[in-house]
């Protein structure tokens, strides 16, 4: 099985949490799922989940190339010597990035919704819009690399990984990309559903 999630801002990429925060299980009710990846609670957008673990790893893991591409608000004008910058593979802590694609908007795509709690930052300080494809995934990377060229992150929406993209969905909305159940698991006594489907998930059961 494989859905696509378009995960909420706040919303952790886990099940549980001991503190009480929002997780996947205030949102997605099917059974025998786990993320394919991370995305940070201060992110929005595209989650794969499935209870196909070889699957999962062949979304995840860099070797297979699946790439993954946001759209990121980042603060200040940015120049075209910094979008080369960033294009290159910028230098970080944990070494040099791998070049990724980037695009300049003229502002938000007309798609996109508002962000509840609304993004805060300075109105004396210009804005930009990216749409930024990278080839790997390190630890809150997209935002650290935007942060060393000159351009920290405001707001991060991913909206594809490989060949699937979010194509519609909303906040907390998922689709049903292939509704059967992976070999191994154990049957289940829920009624069986279809693929491209799309719901809205559960709502949040605790605020």
């Amino acid at each position: 099985m494989l859905i696509a999630f378009n995960k909420p801002y706040g919303v952790l990429c886990q099940f549980t949490d001991g503190e009480g925060r929002p997780t996947l299980a205030d949102w997605v009710d099917v059974p025998d799922v786990y993320p394919a990846g991370r995305l940070d609670a201060d992110s929005e957008g595209l989650l794969l989940l499935s209870d196909d673990g070889p699957l999962i790893a062949r979304i995840t893991q860099p070797r297979h190339k699946w790439s993954k591409t946001y759209v990121v608000q980042v603060e200040g004008e940015a120049t075209d010597a910094q979008l080369r910058a960033l294009a290159a593979g910028p230098l970080l802590k944990d070494g040099p990035c791998l070049p990724c694609e980037v695009t300049r908007f003229d502002g938000p795509p007309d798609w996109l919704w508002p962000r509840d709690p609304p993004v805060r930052f300075r109105k004396s300080v210009p804005e930009s819009w990216l749409q930024v494809v990278l080839r790997e995934g390190r630890n809150r990377q997209l935002r650290r690399m935007t942060a060393a060229v000159g351009l920290p992150t405001l707001r991060l929406i991913r909206t594809a990984i490989g060949p699937h993209a979010l194509a519609g969905l909303q906040p907390g909305e998922l689709r049903i990309l292939d509704a059967e159940p992976a070999a191994r698991a154990a049957p289940s006594a829920r009624p069986p559903v279809r693929s491209g489907r799309t719901v809205r998930s559960t709502p949040p059961r605790r605020r």
